[in-house]
């Protein structure tokens, strides 16, 4: 477990750079142009670690979750343990720019002049010649398709150019298809120039305002799916260093180094594990075909068997009984086929977003006219208050807030996701300006709300001047729009009290049913690590000691899964 610690601590890596910077101040007399990378020398490819050759070094805690689900959400591995795979693939958080390969390659703009910490690297080292090609002869590369230049002055032969998309909520089926093509376009360009060593940068990186786990299983998945294609490609994935967690939860799903770590994918693994070649599938968005239209179509409580209706990417929640909704019956007075149902299927219903009332049990509309009212306007309404309050939550000083310390983000947690802590005990609900606190909650939260997220609330020695009134919950809540409610997947809490369940139950029952089995109530710190990681978890020390002084000191073990090779 981490402590807080301010972040102008100086660590290791920077003695290194200042290192660096001082020889080239002292020497005075050379050309700090032609200077620059003489302190580094390339990097083999021969050299680097592959990533079946490493051991499990971060060795999470399985959890058993067949108490909680029915069962696992893949029967069968569909990446199953492959050595010859993994000794195919690296991690490295390293300089791209130092490597040694066929190809390395550089995220950018569309007219390839965007200042990021790769292009700046790449554009630095390979010298001037670079520019005079891409000005010359590219100019352009639209969001998705890859170009290629010469790489000059670096160790690599190529540059791939590719340019990632911005991420938004509102289009984000798309942003993930044209991830997906950048990296599928760079990985076949390659095979195309049959290069063999291939190093990729993350490509949509969090300046796109793409989820940082998102991100990591589109990747991940896909490269996976190019090494079961392709037989003789080496790929390096380079990261940085801030990243190393997330690739070090995810990877071991989609590139499983043991028996262990396969059987255990089997349960975190996300249900849309993607196509063929690793590309996002949509089921409620793909056309079903029916070769013979009279054939009875056999429904499973008011669904087709292949109606997998969450297409989130990393929801662990499992279970439909809140997603449960009813349907209106269009077929009757008309002289339909009994065969083919059409009025239970959701399109025949003029039904809206479908994510959107299978996720928040929103019930069907009588009408068209009645769902355009509601949706349309009251929809408009409620965006328009928000996006007020964002811009207000931006601008605002929100000092007064934020210096309380009792709401920051720590982590990720064993899937890659988000961790927003909230402390009780800090928060002095009584004493303090709500308003200014609901735009502090806004501005922390919506950056990471765009992609999954989970909280944990510490009740920890709180009392009734840390409690708000139900009234302002509600409001809060009325006021978040769907996308805190669908990408929140858990919200844990901790030392929680009768009277604190008491009133989650009453809460989640009347007020908010759409997160009601996403709360979990947890005796004590130590069965939040099943989730949860030590070091990812940043809490204050009143919290560990109080659970030290209730609970004692290693009272929970995770039950962890048994797999023989």
């Amino acid at each position: 477990m981490k402590s807080r610690i301010p972040n102008n601590i100086i660590g290791p890596q920077d003695f290194v750079i200042c290192e660096v910077e001082m020889r080239l101040v002292l020497n005075t007399n050379e050309n700090f142009d032609s200077i620059g990378v003489t302190f580094q020398q390339s990097v083999k490819v021969d050299s680097l670690p592959t990533w079946g050759s490493i051991d499990n070094t971060f060795k999470s805690q399985l959890t058993d979750y067949s108490s909680i689900f029915d069962g696992p959400r893949h029967r069968i591995n569909p990446f199953p343990l492959s050595k010859e795979i993994n000794n195919r693939f690296i991690i490295w958080d390293g300089d791209i720019t130092l490597l040694q390969v066929d190809a390395i390659t550089n995220t950018t703009n569309e007219t390839l002049t965007e200042r990021n910490f790769i292009s700046d690297g790449i554009f630095g080292r390979a010298g001037s010649r670079l520019k005079e090609e891409i000005s010359s002869d590219i100019r352009e590369c639209r969001t998705g398709e890859v170009r290629v230049t010469k790489g000059y002055d670096l160790p690599a032969e190529f540059i791939l150019h590719t340019v990632g998309p911005r991420f938004s909520e509102r289009y984000k089926t798309a942003a993930e298809n044209t991830l997906y093509s950048c990296y599928r376009n760079v990985l076949c360009k390659a095979k195309d120039l049959n290069l063999k060593t291939i190093a990729l940068c993350i490509i949509s990186a969090t300046q796109r305002n793409f989820p940082p786990d998102l991100e990591a299983h589109i990747a991940l998945r896909t490269l996976r799916r190019f090494l079961e294609q392709s037989k003789s490609e080496i790929v390096i994935l380079c990261i940085e260093p801030h990243q190393r967690g997330i690739y070090e939860v995810l990877a071991p799903l989609y590139f499983p180094r043991n028996r262990l770590e396969e059987s255990s994918a089997l349960w975190h693994l996300p249900k849309d594990i993607g196509g063929p070649n690793g590309e996002p599938q949509y089921p409620d968005r793909q056309i079903r075909i029916i070769h013979n239209p009279h054939h009875s179509i056999t429904m499973i409580g008011g669904r087709y068997p292949d109606d997998d209706s969450d297409t989130s990417p990393h929801d662990l929640e499992g279970g439909n009984s809140d997603l449960e909704y009813g349907t209106v019956d269009i077929n009757s007075g008309l002289n339909l086929s009994p065969h083919l149902n059409i009025g239970q299927h959701a399109f025949s219903q003029m039904q809206g977003d479908l994510d959107r009332q299978r996720l928040l049990g929103d019930r069907p509309r009588v009408g068209i006219y009645e769902s355009v009212i509601e949706t349309g306007v009251e929809g408009i309404e409620h965006q328009e208050r928000y996006e007020r309050l964002l811009r207000r939550a931006r601008t605002e000083d929100l000092s007064e807030i934020s210096g309380i310390g009792c709401l920051y983000q720590s982590g990720v947690d064993r899937l890659g996701r988000p961790v927003v802590v909230f402390c009780g005990k800090w928060f002095p609900a009584s004493n303090v300006n709500l308003d200014k606190a609901l735009l502090y909650l806004i501005h922390l939260l919506d950056p990471i709300v765009r992609g999954d997220y989970v909280i944990a609330y510490f009740h920890t020695l709180t009392s009734t001047n840390n409690y708000p009134s139900l009234q302002w919950l509600r409001e809060v809540y009325s006021i978040l729009p769907y996308k805190y409610k669908k990408n929140l997947k858990a919200f844990y809490i901790v030392h929680p009290t009768f009277w604190t369940k008491m009133m989650t139950w009453w809460f989640t029952t009347f007020m908010a049913p759409a997160i009601k089995a996403k709360v979990h109530s947890l005796p004590g710190v130590e069965h939040l690590y099943s989730a949860i990681s030590k070091e990812q978890l940043e809490i204050p020390a009143y919290i560990t000691e109080y659970d030290m002084a209730t609970n004692g000191l290693h009272y929970f073990q995770p039950i962890t899964q048994n797999t023989s090779s």
